[in-house]
């Protein structure tokens, strides 16, 4: 009789769970994905729009990384920076996959930055660069205009760190 190889699933995980935290990544790369698109309908590029004393609605596209970290690559960067999503993806859902079962705070956290780093990917790879638009300041101090994505990211990463302090190992 010839030996059967089976998988074991990991103890932690759970195909319900884990795709019900692959629906909060997909939820927040349709949002990402929505707003970018009203942008860019709504706003010509390099304008804004006051909002308020401290926010405006911008259209600008970053072709580097977070403070536009090597933007001036020459388009390199976009093969980098998407190839470090795609491996990033998918170690997320591996994670994912194997925490799925419990630590519920540490498994939405993943699927934020999951679902940004996707929001972000998607742009990257349609036109060379991703569309910010969230445009804070203090007087002529400015924060880098962002996106949903980004959002998406700092929140998981923030929720990580909590759940980090909060997580009790045996």
């Amino acid at each position: 009789m010839p030996h059967e190889f089976h998988l074991k699933e990991p103890a932690s995980s759970s195909p319900a769970r884990f795709w019900m935290y692959m629906a909060v990544a997909l939820a927040v790369v349709a949002l990402d994905q929505a707003t970018k698109w009203a942008v860019t309908r709504l706003i010509a590029y390099g304008h804004s729009i006051d909002i308020t004393s401290f926010f405006n609605l911008v259209y600008v596209r970053n072709t580097g990384a977070a403070f536009s970290f090597l933007a001036n690559m020459g388009g390199t960067q976009v093969v980098i920076f998407s190839a470090i999503a795609l491996v990033v993806s998918a170690v997320l859902m591996a994670i994912l996959w194997m925490n799925s079962r419990a630590r519920p705070l540490f498994c939405t956290s993943l699927a934020l930055m999951l679902g940004g780093a996707i929001g972000n990917l998607i742009d990257r790879l349609a036109f060379g660069s991703v569309v910010d638009f969230l445009d804070f300041y203090l007087s002529a101090y400015h924060w880098p205009a962002f996106n949903v994505a980004d959002i998406a990211v700092c929140c998981g990463a923030a929720g990580i760190i909590l759940e980090s302090f909060l997580h009790k190992s045996s």
